[in-house]
């Protein structure tokens, strides 16, 4: 068998629709667009949201709230996840990262207290819980938040 023998499964291919073509087509004259109206025009449709001049559900529901533009987004992990690290590593956010741990772009880290920790590390974060600083702590480690 050579390239050029090639050729799709019988029945597994199908031409395209040419519309407006002719009448013998079944699909010449108004090309599948019906007689005149928007959708019949060049360039013809309406936007996403448009509900046929109703007044659109983005406009009917009440405002709600505000965005806090300041907000930041934290990255939260649990002291359970840290027994992945051996004693006497450093844990910072690169550490997190390469472990899989950290996945995609925030304003920081968070160390929440959930599971225990057996192994003495020295975690170099943005935020820690109470908790989760007691409980390393405990295990002969320390924690620097900056």
């Amino acid at each position: 068998m050579k390239l050029h023998e090639l050729k799709p499964a019988e029945g597994s291919t199908k031409d395209r629709k040419r519309i407006g073509r002719g009448v013998g087509s079944g699909w010449g004259k108004t090309a599948g667009r019906g007689n005149k109206g928007h959708n019949a025009r060049s360039g013809g449709g309406v936007r996403p949201g448009f509900e046929g001049g109703q007044m659109p559900i983005h406009r009917r529901l009440p405002k709600r709230g505000f965005t806090n533009i300041f907000r930041k987004e934290m990255a939260e992990i649990n002291i359970r996840d840290l027994n992945c690290f051996q004693a006497g590593d450093v844990v910072d956010e690169a550490a997190l990262v390469n472990a899989g741990l950290v996945k995609g772009r925030r304003d920081g880290i968070k160390l929440l207290g959930n599971g225990d920790i057996s192994t003495a590390i020295t975690v170099k974060i943005n935020a820690i819980s109470r908790s989760a600083k007691a409980k390393i702590e405990a295990a002969g480690g320390n924690v620097e938040v900056f």
